[in-house]
């Protein structure tokens, strides 16, 4: 090869390289300046909704305490077989309602009945033999007004008839005993309500102090609740009080029936037992968890907010601030001091300090949010426009 094709070669390679060097620059320079660009760029707001946002104004705030208690039925029945035998004739289930008095079941009475017509025969037996000794007695003391016997002999026929009295007197009671034992056979109900268990069928052998049914008389509800010491001594006895079923809007009238007069040695709580409306018996049932307030005066307006927008994942309680930082509405976390707490159509209200009044506060449903996140407000359709930022 001719030394001009050879410098001719050398120049297209060094042309070339310089080329592929120069793309390499121009790459690594566009790269750099879309990382700048990425990093200088201003983060994407946060979008809330009007009603994630709460105005912080006063509000009368009902004091209460607050009281959570089991629903409990004031009669309870249990019915119990006070006879050992085959269990016959139940025909009621949980839901069923009886009377009282009514018949539930019936043990197999057939060795209770044998025994009870035994213990009348022996009765008749000693009701006979007591007559006998009578007229013997009678006899001996008309031979004894004769002469014809001792006075000894008339004793010892007083003694008879004696022992021949008390021996009916003791096979009647044991006539009263065997038919005691037949009555025990059968199951009535002493007060009248609803089923709530049925814990032995039809066939079944049952013991003596067998519990074969539960009776409930839902016209009677109370609560059953533990209160701390210290709210324990605000409470008195027809003090109203509202209560809430978890997950249910409906609302039920209580009213503080007993405080007890001692605390409880294991939890050193107070029990408190308040009586619930009896109109509401239809709805709630014994066992089941209710929630709400005693009341026991109202406060004066304090700034108040919802207790669910106080959050406490860090050692003083704080809310959630929107205020404007270089004209961009931003989250802040502000410290408060909580005070008084309410519980106002089934949601708890709190008071609180360290706020100026109408502040904005990023509600419970927004979750927790950093602070410096810049947020923006989506426009509020009741009034046709959007929002202003937050101040």
């Amino acid at each position: 090869m001719s030394r001009r094709k050879l410098i001719l070669l050398s120049l297209i390679a060094v042309l070339a390289l310089s080329i592929g060097i120069g793309r390499a620059l121009l790459t690594r320079k566009h790269q750099q300046q879309a990382v700048q660009q990425a990093t200088t760029a201003p983060p994407v707001a946060l979008r809330l909704q009007p009603a994630e946002v709460l105005n912080l104004q006063r509000r009368a705030l009902p004091l209460g305490v607050p009281v959570s208690g089991v629903v409990e039925a004031l009669q309870v029945a249990s019915i119990k077989s006070y006879a050992a035998g085959t269990l016959q004739d139940l025909t009621v289930r949980e839901g069923d309602s009886v009377q009282a008095g009514q018949v539930l079941a019936r043990v197999d009475a057939a060795d209770a009945s044998a025994r009870l017509r035994q213990a009348q025969q022996e009765a008749e037996a000693a009701r006979a033999q007591r007559s006998i000794q009578e007229r013997q007695h009678s006899n001996n003391q008309a031979l004894v007004e004769q002469g014809f016997i001792s006075q000894t002999a008339l004793r010892t026929s007083d003694a008879n008839l004696q022992a021949a009295q008390a021996q009916y007197q003791s096979a009647l009671a044991q006539a009263e005993v065997a038919r005691k034992a037949v009555a025990d056979t059968v199951l009535r109900s002493p007060i009248a309500g609803q089923v709530a268990e049925r814990l032995v069928n039809n066939g079944e052998r049952v013991a003596v102090e067998t519990r074969v049914l539960e009776i409930v008389d839902l016209r009677q509800l109370q609560l059953s609740a533990l209160l701390p010491p210290a709210d324990s001594l605000q409470v008195r006895p027809g003090q109203r009080a509202r209560l809430r079923l978890d997950g249910s809007a409906q609302e039920f009238a209580a009213r503080v029936v007993r405080v007890s007069p001692r605390a409880d040695a294991a939890t050193r709580s107070v029990p408190v037992y308040l009586q619930l409306e009896s109109a509401q018996g239809a709805v709630l049932r014994p066992g089941m968890f209710l929630q709400g307030q005693i009341d026991i005066g109202a406060a004066q307006a304090p700034l108040a907010l919802p207790l669910d927008a106080v959050h406490n994942d860090k050692p003083q309680p704080y809310v959630q601030v929107l205020q404007t930082v270089d004209g961009q509405p931003r989250i802040a976390h502000q410290t408060v001091t909580l005070g008084a707490r309410a519980l106002i159509d089934g949601r708890a209200w709190v008071a609180v300090e360290g706020l100026p009044e109408g502040s904005r506060i990023v509600g419970a449903s927004a979750g927790a949010l950093r602070e410096g996140t810049r947020v923006e407000i989506a426009a509020d359709p009741a009034a046709g426009a959007p929002s202003s930022p937050a101040q």
